[in-house]
């Protein structure tokens, strides 16, 4: 017997949104339009750029990158940057370094990024009793879902950026007031796209929170909290899949290898058995 809201988030995936599951109930999670979508998509190094300087200004208080090295932002298909740019960065940070004389240093390329807490605990104490997620990898393990069977037609077109679309749909989901009927905890805040709708974390950006470093010749961007979601959640997934575009690339050329091996293939089986009864 069919459901009310099946139906519903059937005709939602059938207008080009996903959906998640949130307190039990159907939530609609739109697809974004990403640069690195699809089978040929590649990411837009401008817009990785702009998303390290809202993780580093805003989501780096919290969160960690223990899995991102300095000279990765270096690499090319990411941000980017040049070296002396590298190494700029990474000297205002210090890491621990028990090989050295107080036990610390400042960080150099090759270090991993640093964790904003001395300690997991440090981490928990400062938030409440919840340990902020590292960001490394957090855009692979975060998605939205869809409803059998339109799942299959991802397959088809490449989807897989069902993470980022969570990202965003997370950052512009707070809402000022929960709904009446809703018994939001002591120190948390309504999201209507968070799992359960209670989340620890506070609204983190906010319309003109941070002022853009546009390149030369770059247009202006809009400096706007859906700008700023839409930004840091291109970053965290290229931190999550650095190499997204060069397995594409390395895809694209294995299924056409495929293909044509499948065409010569048949073409011998039909020239060796062209004379003989079957």
């Amino acid at each position: 017997m069919f459901n009310t809201k099946n139906i519903l988030a059937a005709l939602a995936i059938l207008a080009g949104v996903s959906v998640t599951q949130a307190a039990g109930e159907v939530v609609h999670v739109e697809k974004q339009n990403w640069s690195f979508a699809g089978i040929f998509g590649t990411y837009d190094q401008n817009q990785l750029q702009r998303g390290f300087q809202v993780f580093r200004e805003v989501c780096s208080s919290c969160h960690g990158a223990r899995l991102i090295a300095f000279r990765t932002l270096a690499k090319e298909g990411g941000p980017s940057f040049s070296e002396a740019q590298i190494k700029a960065l990474a000297a205002e940070y210090e890491v621990n370094d028990f090989a050295v004389e107080g036990g610390s240093r400042p960080a150099v390329a090759a270090d991993m990024w640093p964790s904003p807490f001395p300690s997991e605990q440090d981490a928990r104490d400062a938030n409440g009793g919840a340990l902020p997620p590292d960001f490394s990898v957090l855009a692979k393990a975060r998605g939205v879902h869809d409803a059998f069977p339109f799942w299959m037609f991802n397959y088809f077109t490449g989807y897989s950026e069902g993470g980022p679309d969570y990202i965003y749909a997370l950052l512009n989901g707070y809402e000022e007031e929960a709904p009446v009927h809703f018994d939001l905890p002591e120190g948390k805040y309504y999201n209507h796209v968070f799992p359960g709708n209670a989340i620890g974390m506070a609204p983190p950006l906010s319309d003109g929170q941070i002022t853009y470093i546009v390149a030369e010749g770059e247009d202006a961007v809009p400096e706007t909290l859906e700008q700023y979601s839409t930004d840091v959640a291109a970053y965290m997934m290229w931190m999550a899949e650095p190499h997204l575009a060069s397995r594409k690339q390395t895809g694209f050329v294995v299924l056409l290898f495929l293909v044509l091996f499948a065409g010569l293939m048949y073409g011998t089986k039909r020239k060796i058995w062209a004379g003989i009864e079957h």
